[in-house]
C-alpha cells in the first residue's frame, strides 16, 4: 500500500470518528507504522474532522520528527508500537460513553464485559487504563501492563485508545468500544447490569480464544 493511500484512509477514519461524535474540535489522533521506523500520525492543534493530507506527520520510533507538526501525545502511540510488534495503526479517540464510564465509577477497573456476548467474542476485555496527564511518557508508561494483550482500551478520564494490524481493526475496536459502553450504560439506567452465567462467560471466552487475537 502507498504511503499517500495510508494517508487518505486515516483521513476518512478521522472524518468517521468525528461523524460518530467521538472527536472534537482539535482532539484525538491517528498513526500509521510504515515501516520499522516510519511512522505518519496525526497534526497537532488541528480539528481531524478537516484535516488534509499535506498536515500529515511523520516520526520516528525514537521520536524525532521527519516531517510537520505531529500530535503532542505521540509518545503514547510510540510506546503501543514497542510493545505490540504486530500494531500497524493506533487510534485515539474521545468516545464520550466510554469515557463516562471512567468518571462515574473511578474505581471499576474495566468495562463490565460478562453483561454482552459481544464485548466478550470481539475484543476479550476492555480495560481502564489508570489516568495520566495527558502528552506525558506516563501515558505510554501506564499502558505496558495491557500490551500486547488488549487491543481496546479506556483511557481514565481522558479518552480511548485501539490499535490494530491495519486501520480497519483499529477503528472497529474504537467503535465497539463506544457501542458497547452505550448499552451498559442504558442497561444502568434502566435498572441495573445483569451478567451471563459463569459457565456462558467460560463459553465464550474459549470461542474467543478460537477466533484469534484481532477485534471483530
Amino acid at each position: 500500500m502507498s504511503d499517500f493511500k495510508v494517508i487518505r484512509q486515516i483521513v476518512e477514519v478521522c472524518q468517521r470518528l468525528h461523524a460518530k461524535n467521538m472527536l472534537a474540535a482539535a482532539d484525538g489522533n491517528v498513526s500509521f507504522r510504515l515501516s520499522n521506523d516510519r511512522i505518519l500520525i496525526t497534526p497537532t492543534g488541528l480539528n481531524k474532522a478537516f484535516i488534509k493530507p499535506t498536515d500529515m506527520a511523520m516520526i520516528t520510533m525514537d521520536n524525532r520528527i521527519l516531517e510537520g507538526k505531529p500530535s503532542g501525545e505521540r509518545l503514547m502511540h510510540l510506546e503501543v508500537y514497542r510493545q505490540a510488534p504486530k500494531a500497524r495503526c493506533v487510534v485515539h479517540a474521545h468516545p464520550p460513553t466510554a469515557i463516562a464510564w471512567s468518571v462515574a465509577h473511578p474505581n471499576l477497573t474495566e468495562l463490565p464485559s460478562e453483561c454482552l456476548s459481544e464485548v466478550i467474542l470481539a475484543v476479550g476485555r476492555i480495560p481502564i487504563v489508570p489516568y495520566a496527564r495527558p502528552g506525558t511518557q506516563q501515558m505510554g508508561d501506564n499502558l505496558k501492563s495491557y500490551l500486547p494483550e488488549c487491543r481496546v482500551m479506556i483511557l481514565a478520564r481522558h479518552g480511548a485508545l485501539a490499535w490494530g494490524e491495519d486501520l480497519n481493526e483499529a477503528y472497529n475496536g474504537m467503535e465497539r468500544l463506544e457501542h458497547s459502553a452505550q448499552i451498559l450504560r442504558n442497561a444502568y439506567t434502566l435498572g441495573g447490569l445483569t451478567s451471563l452465567p459463569p459457565h456462558e462467560v467460560a463459553a465464550l471466552r474459549e470461542l474467543r480464544v478460537q477466533l484469534g487475537e484481532k477485534t471483530l
